[in-house]
């Protein structure tokens, strides 16, 4: 079974996409509002965005097959 789709048609997916994405956002933000964080978790962020950057990270997949 062979689909055809065109262009347009994927442009028009994406872009109903993006505004699902964009009406998500907004209701996490009106249901989940954000708390100031503290200096102890602004430190630990930090970190582990140093963490990140510096390629100490593994994916998910690899720690969940090692913890079974």
């Amino acid at each position: 079974m062979q689909i055809s789709v065109s262009e347009e048609q994927i442009g028009r997916v994406i872009d109903r996409l993006d505004e699902i994405k964009l009406e998500l956002l907004r209701l996490r933000a009106m249901l989940l509002p954000e708390e100031a964080l503290s200096p102890g978790e602004l430190k630990a962020l930090d970190e582990a965005r140093a963490e990140v950057e510096q390629g100490k990270c593994r994916p998910l997949e690899d720690v969940l097959k090692e913890l079974g």
